[in-house]
């Protein structure tokens, strides 16, 4: 099964919850209250989301947490890449993967066709979508193909 970490999982939910409130700065507690997660994991999460430059971070009275870009400018691949790394399937998928196994197996080229196709799928949903209260309605529509197998005797 291809899962996210709840990190990650936790991420969309946090930055979900800031794009709902994009004129106002968040607080950490403030958020983890409204999420209901524990306030540590909101702030290593918050901490990634900065690094990543996702969202900006303001100290003092009027301080807290927004959005570095509107929520309709960050993906689902954004976030994903914030907290995991790269978005693929395999280390030959990542531009730069390392394989010890590239000069024989067969198969790099369509690992990558599938990476680039989630990615594309991931890079479609905004955080404006994650954050509306409504189905997402994907924009991406992907061609399914029915796949035949000859069996050789």
């Amino acid at each position: 099964m291809l899962k996210l970490s709840r990190l990650t999982d936790y991420a969309a939910v946090v930055m979900a919850q800031i794009a709902r409130h994009p004129e106002q700065s968040q607080a950490a507690a403030e958020l983890a209250e409204a999420v209901q997660l524990p306030h540590p994991t909101v702030s290593k999460t918050l901490k990634m989301l900065v690094k990543a430059g996702l969202l900006e971070s303001r100290r003092g009275a009027q301080g807290g947490y927004s959005l570095a870009r509107p929520a309709s400018r960050i993906t689902a691949t954004d976030i994903i890449t914030a907290i995991e790394g790269p978005v693929a399937m395999t280390e030959c998928s990542q531009v730069g993967g390392d394989c010890d196994l590239a000069a024989t197996c067969g198969v790099a080229d369509n690992w990558q066709r599938v990476s680039l196709a989630i990615r594309a799928l991931l890079d479609s949903v905004t955080l404006a979508h994650l954050a509306a209260t409504d189905p997402i309605k994907l924009p991406v529509q992907l061609p399914i193909q029915s796949v035949s197998l000859a069996v050789e005797a």
